[in-house]
């Protein structure tokens, strides 16, 4: 059915983002009269939308449309800790990222493919996480709402000393870790602080868990990927000299002492992405058979993404020509 409700999720105010907000305000009012629009309650809150809070009170959304960066979308999916989250349409501000498949001047188009149900979705896992005590029992109950889109990285931060981290996998001691830390990423997540610490690209439709250590002291310690069915815990050595900062998709969120513990597994709610892709007109679909490769409508978004923004494995000469062989 079409959304009823759209929550708008914007990075900082900008006079850019202001005038894309206004716009895209009227065309839902002009086009969609009867749909409810609510805003995050904050003080630039546009002209228009209703305040909005997340809890378990909070109005249904059914459409999350986020301005921004990829910060954004990571936003908007720690204000659905609990449950279900709404299928999200990512607009860029000039930006680059990941996670924007729509340029903010293609807002009419993906819309109205929205609203009228023409479009598929990428549902990104997230990873749920718990934390234990030294004597194991759970610290906290609202720890359980805790849901990342990227990555759980424990890290010594200011400390001189190296973390000493136990790994265990499904209860089983994996390895003792000596490192700077350590990060557990999503496949979304791959391509961020993962990628950074040498861990592996993995595509955003599978369901797999990466453990990716920070400059390890031991040179055989490489990244693992684990099936989405692992329950990965990470407990601070009581051997080791400093305890642990933990932040998860960049939030820095508890700092762990010896004996403490942080339990990392699939959410049970991913995030829904509308993909770029899915959106395309018929005779984009059919150009798409001419041979000269994926059309608009057929095309994977990721890679894409790989190519253009990674500049995956390309050549002195390909970054020559890049300029003339991609859009």
């Amino acid at each position: 059915t079409p959304p009823k409700s759209v929550l708008i999720v914007n990075k900082r105010r900008t006079e850019d983002v202001n005038e894309a907000i206004k716009t895209l305000l009227h065309y839902v009012r002009e086009r969609h009269p009867g749909v409810r629009v609510f805003h995050e309650d904050r003080p630039d809150i546009p002209e228009g939308a209703e305040v909005w809070s997340p809890g378990p009170e909070a109005h249904p959304i059914d459409l999350v449309v986020t301005l921004g960066g990829d910060g954004t979308i990571l936003h908007a999916s720690s204000l659905f800790k609990v449950g279900a989250v709404p299928p999200v349409l990512s607009f860029s501000m000039g930006t680059l990222g990941f996670l924007l498949p729509f340029h903010i001047d293609d807002y009419a188009k993906a819309l109205d493919s929205a609203f009228a149900g023409r479009v598929t979705v990428l549902n990104r896992m997230r990873l749920a996480c718990t934390f234990q005590g030294t004597d194991g029992s759970r610290v906290g109950a609202h720890c359980e709402d805790w849901q990342v889109m990227n990555e759980v990285a424990l890290h010594r931060g200011s400390s001189p000393h190296l973390n000493t981290i136990d790994v265990f996998v499904d209860g089983q001691h994996l390895t003792e870790a000596v490192s700077d830390g350590l990060i557990v990423s999503t496949p979304t997540g791959s391509t961020a602080y993962s990628l950074s610490a040498g861990g592996p690209i993995v595509h955003p439709s599978l369901s797999a868990i990466v453990l990716t250590p920070i400059c390890p002291r031991s040179l055989s310690f490489r990244p693992l990927v684990f099936p989405a069915n692992s329950k990965l815990t990470l407990r601070i050595s009581e051997r080791s000299r400093a305890a642990a900062g933990l932040s998860m998709d960049g939030q820095v969120s508890h700092v762990l002492s010896p004996g403490e513990s942080v339990t990392v597994q699939a959410s049970l709610y991913p995030i829904p992405c509308i993909n770029r892709s899915s959106i395309s007109d018929p005779l984009d679909r059919a150009g798409a058979r001419t041979g000269e490769g994926a059309g608009p409508g057929t095309e994977d978004d990721w890679v894409r993404d790989i190519n253009n923004l990674l500049q995956y494995n390309a050549t002195f000469r390909s970054k020559a020509l890049l300029r003339h062989s991609r859009t």
